[in-house]
Formats: structure tokens, C-alpha cells, sequence
């Protein structure tokens, strides 16, 4: 495992370029990076590489029935893991992406269940850390964005509260120094009609209702 120390990386607003390569390679070829987001530090693997993402869960100790939601680099991205794309997501993305919400889509049928967790649903969206975005632009394709903890415990807003068993299972650690920290995203499913808020987070529910009225 690699540590890469927030001087070397120059964030948050200029993600060293041969640091994001590097990491780029390592996710595809099924390795495990940990990267900033906007709140939290995350767990980075190829969610399109059902090994990789094996390896999330057993890193994070996580049950298989816990779905692990995505990050992509644009709009375009969803045509590859959706089913389709309701007017309220179009109306929410408008309006917080890039961003801390997680719109709830209708799986693309090639979608690994272990993503899905057999729900037949994905949650997606573009992050808004730019070394997040970097990472993502650079690997060209969905990456996984869950939290960089053990499952039930607190996500961390710094490298140094990573618990021993993320810090092994990791090929690289992007330190973007101290996050802002908080709740992590907010979670919209999107598949029922009216939109059901299953995590409140970053964005207030009162806004993501605002959104749908606009």
C-alpha cells in the first residue's frame, strides 16, 4: 500500500496528475484505492469488475445485502447502468449534480447484483471533490464511491481515523488532508413515484423538494 501525502497531491483544488494516473491503473487492474470525496474519504475499485468489488465488501467487512453505489463522470455515463432516466432525476440532477446526492435508479440488466445487492436498483452520482471527479475522468468508467469505514461504523474525514483493516486492504491512499466531514450524501430513489428520500445527508430534504417544483 501506498500513502500519497496531501503535498504530493495538491488538493482540494489541483489533483496532481501523475498521482490520479497511477491511481487510474490501479483500479483497473482490480486494486483498491482510497480517495477523497466532498465529506468522506472512499473506497475506490472498478464497479463494473465484480472481483474488485468483491474485495470493497471484504475490506469494509460489509454483508453482501448492503448495495454499494457508484460514481461517474457525466450524464452519459448512466445509458450503461440504467434502465432509464425519470423527469424527477433529469430535475434533480440539474440542480446538485455535481454533488453530494445520490439519485436510486432502476439497474441496467448487465449490472452485477453485488452492486445492486439483488434489488435490481443502483445508486449513482458525480462527485464533486475534484479528485474524485479526476479519478473517475480518469479510469472511464464507474467507480465505486461507499465510505471508507467498516460497515456500521462512522465514515472518516481523515486518513489518520481509517480503520487498520482499510488502511491494509488498500494499494493506494490519496490524502487529501482533513474533509469537511458530515453525513455523507443524501440518497433519493428516483424509481417511485413521488421520489422517496431514503437518506438524508449533505442535501436537505426541504431542497431536493424545492428541486422537484422548479
Amino acid at each position: 500500500m501506498v500513502r500519497v501525502d496531501p503535498e504530493n497531491l495538491r488538493l482540494p483544488t489541483h489533483p496532481d496528475h501523475g498521482k490520479i494516473i497511477e491511481a487510474g491503473k490501479i483500479i483497473c487492474c482490480q486494486g483498491i484505492v482510497i480517495f477523497p470525496a466532498q465529506c468522506l474519504y472512499g473506497v475506490a475499485a472498478n464497479a463494473l469488475d465484480p472481483g474488485a468489488v468483491r474485495k470493497v465488501f471484504e475490506i469494509k467487512q460489509r454483508p453482501l445485502n448492503n448495495p454499494i453505489l457508484v460514481l461517474i463522470h457525466t450524464r452519459d455515463d448512466l445509458k450503461h447502468l440504467v434502465k432509464r432516466i425519470p423527469d424527477t432525476a433529469q430535475l434533480l440532477m440539474d440542480r446538485f449534480w455535481p454533488g453530494n446526492l445520490t439519485l436510486i435508479f432502476e439497474a441496467a440488466d448487465h449490472v452485477s447484483p453485488l452492486l445492486t445487492a439483488g434489488t435490481g436498483k443502483i445508486g449513482i452520482r458525480i462527485p464533486a471533490h475534484p479528485a474524485a471527479r479526476a479519478l473517475v475522468e480518469k479510469v472511464k468508467g464507474p467507480i465505486t464511491g461507499t465510505s471508507a469505514n467498516l460497515s456500521g461504523q462512522p465514515g472518516c474525514s481523515r486518513v489518520d481515523q481509517l480503520p487498520a483493516a482499510i488502511i491494509h486492504g488498500a494499494d493506494l491512499i490519496l490524502d487529501a488532508g482533513p474533509l469537511k466531514g458530515g453525513p455523507g450524501s443524501s440518497i433519493v430513489d428516483v424509481t417511485t413515484d413521488p421520489v422517496r428520500i431514503l437518506r438524508q445527508g449533505a442535501v436537505a430534504a426541504w431542497q431536493i423538494h424545492q428541486a422537484l417544483l422548479s
